[in-house]
Protein backbone atom coordinates (compact mmCIF):
# COMPACT_ATOMS: atom_id res chain seq x y z
CA UNK A 1 0.00 0.00 0.00
CA UNK A 2 1.49 3.54 -0.65
CA UNK A 3 0.65 6.60 1.57
CA UNK A 4 1.28 9.97 1.09
CA UNK A 5 4.20 10.67 2.92
CA UNK A 6 5.49 13.85 4.70
CA UNK A 7 5.94 17.18 2.88
CA UNK A 8 9.15 18.70 4.41
CA UNK A 9 11.02 21.71 3.02
CA UNK A 10 14.83 20.93 1.92
CA UNK A 11 15.82 24.12 3.84
CA UNK A 12 14.72 23.56 7.69
CA UNK A 13 15.13 26.35 10.68
CA UNK A 14 17.15 25.29 13.57
CA UNK A 15 15.19 25.15 16.71
CA UNK A 16 14.21 23.76 20.33
CA UNK A 17 11.07 22.27 21.45
CA UNK A 18 10.90 24.79 24.44
CA UNK A 19 10.48 28.13 22.31
CA UNK A 20 6.52 26.57 22.17
CA UNK A 21 6.77 28.22 25.72
CA UNK A 22 7.57 31.47 24.48
CA UNK A 23 4.40 31.73 22.34
CA UNK A 24 0.63 31.99 23.44
CA UNK A 25 0.16 29.38 19.74
CA UNK A 26 2.28 26.87 20.17
CA UNK A 27 2.96 26.45 17.10
CA UNK A 28 6.40 24.91 15.48
CA UNK A 29 6.87 24.97 11.44
CA UNK A 30 9.62 24.04 9.05
CA UNK A 31 12.24 23.37 11.42
CA UNK A 32 14.50 20.45 12.51
CA UNK A 33 14.76 19.55 16.70
CA UNK A 34 17.56 17.72 17.49
CA UNK A 35 18.81 16.29 20.91
CA UNK A 36 16.06 18.23 22.64
CA UNK A 37 14.63 16.99 25.82
CA UNK A 38 11.34 18.17 26.89
CA UNK A 39 10.00 15.40 29.50
CA UNK A 40 7.24 15.52 32.04
CA UNK A 41 5.74 18.66 30.83
CA UNK A 42 2.13 19.59 29.89
CA UNK A 43 1.41 21.67 26.36
CA UNK A 44 -1.87 21.96 25.02
CA UNK A 45 -2.88 22.27 21.25
CA UNK A 46 0.42 21.67 20.29
CA UNK A 47 0.68 22.61 16.01
CA UNK A 48 3.83 20.50 14.48
CA UNK A 49 3.90 21.66 10.26
CA UNK A 50 7.14 20.27 7.87
CA UNK A 51 9.27 19.25 10.72
CA UNK A 52 11.77 16.73 11.42
CA UNK A 53 12.15 15.53 15.27
CA UNK A 54 15.80 13.61 15.65
CA UNK A 55 16.70 12.08 18.69
CA UNK A 56 14.45 13.84 21.10
CA UNK A 57 12.50 12.62 24.28
CA UNK A 58 9.25 13.31 25.06
CA UNK A 59 8.48 10.43 28.02
CA UNK A 60 5.74 11.34 30.38
CA UNK A 61 4.23 15.04 28.31
CA UNK A 62 1.28 15.98 27.93
CA UNK A 63 0.17 16.41 23.99
CA UNK A 64 -3.60 16.15 24.36
CA UNK A 65 -5.00 17.52 21.53
CA UNK A 66 -1.94 17.91 19.50
CA UNK A 67 -1.77 18.73 15.61
CA UNK A 68 0.88 16.97 13.35
CA UNK A 69 1.45 17.57 9.84
CA UNK A 70 4.05 16.77 7.51
CA UNK A 71 6.60 15.74 10.22
CA UNK A 72 8.92 13.06 11.02
CA UNK A 73 9.85 11.75 14.21
CA UNK A 74 13.46 10.00 14.26
CA UNK A 75 15.04 7.55 17.07
CA UNK A 76 12.76 9.70 19.38
CA UNK A 77 11.06 8.62 23.07
CA UNK A 78 7.54 9.54 23.51
CA UNK A 79 7.02 6.88 26.31
CA UNK A 80 3.90 7.68 27.91
CA UNK A 81 3.29 10.37 26.28
CA UNK A 82 -0.21 12.10 26.44
CA UNK A 83 -1.36 12.41 22.47
CA UNK A 84 -5.48 12.25 23.16
CA UNK A 85 -7.32 13.74 20.89
CA UNK A 86 -4.81 14.07 18.47
CA UNK A 87 -4.94 14.53 14.44
CA UNK A 88 -1.97 13.35 13.00
CA UNK A 89 -1.53 13.24 8.99
CA UNK A 90 1.38 12.68 6.74
CA UNK A 91 3.47 11.66 9.75
CA UNK A 92 6.48 9.19 10.30
CA UNK A 93 7.51 7.58 13.15
CA UNK A 94 11.10 5.77 12.82
CA UNK A 95 13.31 3.84 14.84
CA UNK A 96 11.54 5.20 17.86
CA UNK A 97 9.95 4.38 21.18
CA UNK A 98 6.24 5.05 22.00
CA UNK A 99 5.64 2.48 25.17
CA UNK A 100 2.21 3.27 26.88
CA UNK A 101 1.39 6.23 24.99
CA UNK A 102 -2.12 7.35 24.61
CA UNK A 103 -3.55 8.09 21.36
CA UNK A 104 -7.50 7.74 22.45
CA UNK A 105 -9.92 8.90 20.15
CA UNK A 106 -7.10 10.46 17.88
CA UNK A 107 -7.57 10.82 13.59
CA UNK A 108 -4.48 8.99 11.83
CA UNK A 109 -4.27 9.21 8.51
CA UNK A 110 -1.18 8.74 5.48
CA UNK A 111 0.95 7.90 9.13
CA UNK A 112 4.03 5.11 9.11
CA UNK A 113 5.07 3.37 12.21
CA UNK A 114 8.39 1.50 11.45
CA UNK A 115 11.54 -0.38 13.45
CA UNK A 116 9.15 1.16 16.37
CA UNK A 117 7.77 -0.11 20.06
CA UNK A 118 3.96 0.59 20.58
CA UNK A 119 3.72 -2.09 23.49
CA UNK A 120 0.76 -1.23 26.06
CA UNK A 121 -0.67 1.88 23.52
CA UNK A 122 -3.63 2.64 23.63
CA UNK A 123 -5.85 3.94 20.19
CA UNK A 124 -8.95 3.41 21.67
CA UNK A 125 -11.94 5.02 19.77
CA UNK A 126 -9.13 6.20 17.02
CA UNK A 127 -9.79 6.22 13.43
CA UNK A 128 -7.11 5.09 10.82
CA UNK A 129 -6.85 5.35 7.19
CA UNK A 130 -4.17 4.49 5.16
CA UNK A 131 -1.63 3.53 7.77
CA UNK A 132 1.58 1.28 7.34
CA UNK A 133 3.19 -0.64 10.58
CA UNK A 134 6.37 -1.90 9.52
CA UNK A 135 8.68 -3.90 12.19
CA UNK A 136 7.02 -2.92 15.13
CA UNK A 137 6.23 -4.52 18.43
CA UNK A 138 2.37 -4.10 19.54
CA UNK A 139 2.49 -6.33 22.39
CA UNK A 140 -0.33 -5.73 24.37
CA UNK A 141 -1.29 -3.08 22.69
CA UNK A 142 -5.23 -1.67 22.92
CA UNK A 143 -7.20 -0.57 19.28
CA UNK A 144 -10.48 -0.77 20.99
CA UNK A 145 -13.71 0.04 19.12
CA UNK A 146 -11.21 1.43 16.37
CA UNK A 147 -11.97 2.43 12.80
CA UNK A 148 -9.39 0.79 10.55
CA UNK A 149 -9.42 1.57 6.46
CA UNK A 150 -6.53 0.40 4.43
CA UNK A 151 -4.05 -0.23 7.61
CA UNK A 152 -1.30 -2.65 7.10
CA UNK A 153 0.79 -4.68 9.91
CA UNK A 154 4.01 -5.93 8.09
CA UNK A 155 6.29 -8.11 10.12
CA UNK A 156 4.61 -6.98 13.44
CA UNK A 157 4.81 -8.71 16.94
CA UNK A 158 0.69 -8.78 17.40
CA UNK A 159 0.91 -10.78 20.82
CA UNK A 160 -1.79 -10.06 23.41
CA UNK A 161 -3.11 -7.30 21.02
CA UNK A 162 -6.31 -5.96 21.99
CA UNK A 163 -9.36 -5.61 18.59
CA UNK A 164 -11.94 -5.71 20.49
CA UNK A 165 -14.82 -4.07 18.97
CA UNK A 166 -12.72 -3.59 15.78
CA UNK A 167 -13.18 -5.27 12.17
CA UNK A 168 -10.49 -6.99 10.90
CA UNK A 169 -12.22 -6.86 7.72
CA UNK A 170 -9.71 -6.21 4.23
CA UNK A 171 -6.86 -5.99 7.59
CA UNK A 172 -3.75 -7.77 6.46
CA UNK A 173 -2.14 -9.52 9.48
CA UNK A 174 -0.64 -12.39 7.48
CA UNK A 175 3.15 -11.78 7.70
CA UNK A 176 2.68 -10.41 11.41
CA UNK A 177 3.54 -13.40 14.70
CA UNK A 178 1.01 -13.54 18.14
CA UNK A 179 0.18 -16.43 20.26
CA UNK A 180 -2.87 -14.56 21.33
CA UNK A 181 -5.16 -11.95 20.44
CA UNK A 182 -8.00 -10.71 22.03
CA UNK A 183 -10.86 -10.34 19.03
CA UNK A 184 -14.17 -11.50 18.55
CA UNK A 185 -15.06 -14.25 16.09
CA UNK A 186 -17.21 -11.41 13.75
CA UNK A 187 -14.56 -8.93 13.62
CA UNK A 188 -12.09 -11.62 11.79
CA UNK A 189 -14.73 -11.82 8.72
CA UNK A 190 -12.43 -10.75 5.88
CA UNK A 191 -9.12 -10.65 8.09
CA UNK A 192 -6.03 -11.67 5.61
CA UNK A 193 -4.16 -14.06 7.86
CA UNK A 194 -1.54 -17.14 7.03
CA UNK A 195 -2.56 -20.86 7.13
CA UNK A 196 -0.32 -21.31 10.05
CA UNK A 197 -2.39 -18.19 11.96
CA UNK A 198 -5.99 -19.82 10.65
CA UNK A 199 -4.97 -22.93 12.80
CA UNK A 200 -4.11 -20.50 15.90
CA UNK A 201 -7.63 -18.56 15.71
CA UNK A 202 -9.16 -22.25 15.47
CA UNK A 203 -7.23 -23.41 18.52
CA UNK A 204 -8.06 -19.95 19.78
CA UNK A 205 -12.01 -20.45 19.27
CA UNK A 206 -11.98 -24.12 21.02
CA UNK A 207 -11.79 -26.21 17.93
CA UNK A 208 -9.86 -29.53 17.55
CA UNK A 209 -8.20 -29.86 14.67
CA UNK A 210 -7.61 -33.32 13.29
CA UNK A 211 -5.01 -34.63 10.75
Amino acid sequence: MKIDTPKIPLNLTVANFSDIFLEEDPTLEKCIINDSEFTNEAVHRVRLYNTVIKNCNFTNTDFSNIDIMDTRFENCDLSNVNLKHSSIHRVEFINSKLLGSNFTESRVGNVKFENSILNLAIFGDSKFEKVIFKDVSLQNTDFFNCKLKKVDFESCNLNEANFEQTSLKEIDISSSTFESLTVSVKDLVGCKVSRYQAIQFASLLGLIIKD
